[in-house]
């Protein structure tokens, strides 16, 4: 395998939570977060944002939080399969996560999607001073 495509050995993978790493999209040189989750029949990538409003991440930096093999997004509660990515409760009930695709070899996990190479571990780099406005979706 190609080395440069290497995300992380398998072992490194939670089984209840998920791995953040970036990844750049070669037709717009955008960087994007994706996570990885372990799984008993394999490992299962997806972008790091929620269906249900995308500026949301589901993996905000230490591992998403997960109930009863499900990814939950703690923002609003959606949750996600963990093997199909399909919202099974929330405010995108029936929408998916969108899927990137990984192989393993050798004890290792590699990006194999196409028109995208991996960047590193962690999430994507924000430029100048950090935002702490609120990120919550709630009216009052």
């Amino acid at each position: 395998m190609d080395e440069t495509r290497r995300i992380a050995a398998v072992e490194d993978v939670p089984t209840e939570s998920t791995l953040l790493f970036t990844v750049r999209d070669l037709d717009d040189d955008e960087e994007r977060e994706a996570i990885l989750h372990r799984r008993d029949d394999g490992v299962v990538a997806w972008r790091n944002y929620c269906q249900h409003l995308t500026h949301i991440k589901i993996d905000k930096g230490s591992g998403a939080p997960m109930r009863d093999d499900e990814l939950v997004c703690a923002n609003h509660g959606a949750m996600f399969e963990s093997d199909t990515g399909q919202c099974t409760y929330g405010p995108c009930e029936g929408a998916y996560l969108n899927a990137l695709d990984v192989v393993v070899a050798d004890g290792a996990v590699y990006l194999d999607e196409e028109g995208h190479e991996f960047v590193g571990l962690g999430g994507v780099e924000a430029d100048g001073a950090i935002d702490l406005t609120s990120t919550s979706n709630v009216e009052f």
